[in-house]
């Protein structure tokens, strides 16, 4: 789960530092993939009791909500040809 959680971060840093807006999309599409394997884990954790469900609940509406902000803003990256990031 820790790897899951670094891997959200660490590919939005990654992606922002790349020279195109395609290249950033997919850096942010392998960190929503991070945030689904962190979800199912936390899912896990819970049904073989080793989060109680209280607070593997409010984990897993945290990460859910980090998976929102990450499709919006993947959705946001729209190619712009006058843009030079998007070259």
């Amino acid at each position: 789960m820790q790897r899951a959680a670094v891997s959200i971060a660490s590919n939005i840093a990654e992606g922002a530092a790349r020279s195109s807006k395609s290249e950033f999309k997919r850096f942010l599409e392998i960190s929503l993939g991070s945030s689904y394997e962190l979800e199912s884990q936390l899912i896990i954790a819970k049904n073989i009791h080793y989060l109680d469900d209280n607070n593997a609940d409010k984990l897993i509406i945290f990460v859910q909500h980090i998976e929102k902000q990450l499709s919006g803003f993947i959705n946001s990256l729209k190619e712009d040809k006058n843009d030079t990031k998007s070259k």
